[in-house]
């Protein structure tokens, strides 16, 4: 390697590290963190199970829809994220509560984000984000999971 990639290689690494990019959870504001992510295997297992306890879900997308999940649709428009608010609204605070999209890297996602900062705004104990690391088509329809 010459001394011009070794140096475009080091400041790339150093970009990443300071940007979050590389785990998706380190920056300041970042409403995501790890400890509110649920595994696709674990909610598939207790939609399967009929004697588990089964979260509330949520599509807060327009990906489609898991089995039992309610529509919201793309919670980046003010009428979805109000929508979503009421639907939170008639529970209660410490009910267990998936929120998916699908629609790309949850990292990515532009509709993770608000919903996760509106579940921790109305100081709901037990909400998760369905950990879909690439897309709802691969990480979930892909693994044989339940869909409607």
């Amino acid at each position: 390697m010459n001394t011009r990639t070794t140096h475009f290689l080091g400041t790339l690494v150093t970009l990443i590290a300071l940007s979050g990019i590389s785990n998706g959870f380190s920056q300041p504001n970042e409403p995501m963190k790890a400890k509110d992510l649920k595994a696709p295997a674990t909610l598939a297992a207790a939609l399967r199970d009929e004697k588990a306890a089964k979260p509330v879900i949520y599509n807060i997308g327009s990906a489609p829809q898991i089995k039992s999940a309610i529509l919201i649709g793309p919670v980046t428009t003010a009428k979805n994220l109000e929508t979503f608010k009421q639907e939170l609204a008639k529970l209660p605070k410490d009910k267990e509560i998936v929120i998916y999209c699908g629609c790309c890297p949850f990292q990515r996602c532009p509709n993770a984000r608000p919903a996760l900062e509106l579940v921790k705004q109305m100081k709901f104990t037990n909400a998760k984000l369905l950990k879909l690391p690439t897309s709802l088509s691969e990480d979930w329809i892909g693994q044989g999971y339940p869909m409607e």
